[in-house]
């Protein structure tokens, strides 16, 4: 078996690490910037290094934001609704809901879901300061707008506990969305109908 010069194979060793690439893939696209122009992969290199270190959180949301910048865009809209709160897992389900165009209020990042068995609890997420912003008295309702899966559920639950005793409406997206999937998959009128038909969790 031919043996790839260590930088070829480093990089598809790299790659295969990302999400949804196999080694086939992988080589594939090492290969492509071989051959490619050395602009394209200076571009990339770029790209990469500027994803650390010319972005960060945003510290009230959480959500992504640019380094230099005190607060995200959201968060910054004096025209999003500060009454109403909508608690997703990720960056990536907020701009889901976001690509609808259907929800006014500004958004909390949890940046995971609980899972015991992974050894995440209520500490590894961002739920301390989520409760630290509704005890600020501005927040009536929190749409709790976790994925449809057992983690998601169970997060649901806690939230839902945790909140009710600080007086405000905690609500759910509806169950437009299927069982098992992401949010980050979820055509906008599929978001649409589930944040329309938002219920109390009971």
């Amino acid at each position: 078996m031919p043996v790839l010069p260590e930088p070829i194979q480093n990089l598809i060793t790299a790659l295969e690490r990302l999400p949804g690439i196999g080694p086939k893939s992988a080589s594939r696209l090492a290969f492509f910037l071989l051959g490619a122009p050395d602009e394209v992969s200076q571009l990339l290199a770029d790209a990469l290094q500027q994803l650390k270190t010319a972005t960060g959180q945003c510290p009230i949301c959480f959500n992504i934001t640019r380094a230099d910048q005190p607060q995200c865009e959201i968060c910054a809209d004096p025209k999003r609704d500060q009454t109403i709160l909508c608690v997703v897992e990720e960056p990536m389900d907020l701009l889901a809901l976001e690509r609808t165009g259907g929800f006014p209020g500004r958004y909390h990042v949890l940046h995971g879901v609980l899972s015991p068995i992974e050894g995440i609890g209520p500490e590894n997420l961002k739920i301390r300061p989520l409760l630290e912003r509704v005890r600020t008295g501005q927040v009536r309702e929190v749409l709790v707008a976790t994925n449809p899966s057992m983690e998601g559920d169970a997060t649901a639950l806690y939230l839902r506990q945790q909140l009710l005793p600080l007086g405000v409406r905690v609500t759910r997206l509806a169950r437009g969305l299927p069982v098992g999937s992401d949010l980050e998959y979820a055509d906008q009128n599929t978001i649409l109908r589930a944040l329309a038909g938002r219920q109390e969790m009971n």
